[in-house]
């Protein structure tokens, strides 16, 4: 009998010739995994390669274009109009989830027709429909309704003269229409314990969403609101629709017209929207990672590690 399995078994025999044998486990042999990914590398491979090597498209044409001063201008009003519309989207749609939630009947209603109208209308539309207001409306107010008191006016055509403004305005109303339910979703996925407690330390309802629940809200709603960016950073490309080539498709379409080159010059406004779509996405990240500290397996154990150097550190110091 084996010495080895006597010992085991405290020096017992009998015990030890009981004992079965250790299990030799073999891998599962995943062949069916292999030859996928061989198959899928392989026509990845084969259409880069047709892609590249085809002289239609024409890549000194992509590198004259890529970074020339019209095509930059370009990429900086797209930049412009994202940025700015994703602000009035989100002041605005800040304000619509809070009249959503709103005891108030009369705010909760606005809101939700604010929602339905804009949400229910298709973007393209509503690009159109500010781009041509001046059909609708001659003369453009801002002052008291019914009093005949007026602080501004301007003529509707030269409001949206400016085709970046009505880009704006047209893509910030919309978004906030979305980001309301996604700031109402983030709200709403706060325990109510936290607003009841707030409210009894003595803090105003307005101070108590500002200080303890829109903080907490920001987990939920920042991956989806980068989304939101991203997806806006591709919207403006239908601003094209008005003609003026300001941001980055509408200029590329501009010189394709005159010189017929069509799939280099898309393939110049596809390169920087992947490569700005990738900025967003590093930026989203490390946003997501700020917001979600302390919540989450992998973040605990990020804490814990963190507090065991620190503990370390002191503890070499205390020795010093």
């Amino acid at each position: 009998m084996d010495a080895d399995k006597v010992a085991a078994a405290g020096g017992d025999p009998a015990a030890a010739a009981s004992r079965p044998e250790a299990i030799k486990a073999i891998p599962v042999r995943h062949w069916g995994r292999w030859i996928s990914a061989i198959v899928i590398i392989y026509f990845v491979v084969a259409l880069l390669y047709s892609f590249i090597k085809n002289p239609n498209v024409q890549w000194s044409v992509i590198w004259h274009y890529l970074f020339m001063r019209y095509t930059l201008i370009g990429v900086a009003n797209t930049i412009e109009m994202t940025f700015a519309a994703m602000v009035v989207g989100a002041v605005g749609g800040t304000l619509l989830a809070v009249m959503r939630l709103s005891a108030n009947k009369v705010l909760s209603t606005v809101s939700w027709v604010y929602i339905w109208f804009f949400r229910g209308t298709p973007v393209l539309v509503q690009i159109l429909f500010w781009g041509y207001i001046g059909a609708l409306y001659y003369r453009l107010y801002l002052g008291l309704p019914f009093t005949g008191l007026v602080f501004w006016s301007t003529l509707a055509a030269d409001a949206t003269r400016h085709i970046i403004v009505v880009a704006i305005l047209a893509l910030g109303l919309n978004e906030a229409a979305y980001a309301a339910e996604l700031v109402r979703a983030g709200i709403i996925s706060v325990d109510a314990g936290q607003t009841e407690a707030a409210l009894s330390l003595g803090m105003s309802p307005a101070l108590t969403m500002r200080r303890v629940v829109l903080p907490q809200a920001m987990r939920v709603i920042v991956p989806t609101f980068g989304n939101e960016t991203i997806s806006m950073l591709k919207t403006t490309s239908l601003v094209y629709v008005l003609g003026g080539a300001v941001e980055l498709l509408g200029r590329m379409q501009q010189v394709y017209a005159m010189t017929f080159q069509i799939i280099p010059l898309l393939i110049v406004a596809s390169i920087w929207y992947i490569f700005l779509t990738t900025i967003l996405t590093i930026g989203q990240h490390y946003i997501e990672a700020y917001y979600g500290r302390g919540f989450g397996q992998d973040e605990a154990e990020a804490a814990e590690k963190r507090a065991a150097r620190r503990d370390l550190r002191r503890a070499g110091m205390s020795h010093v």
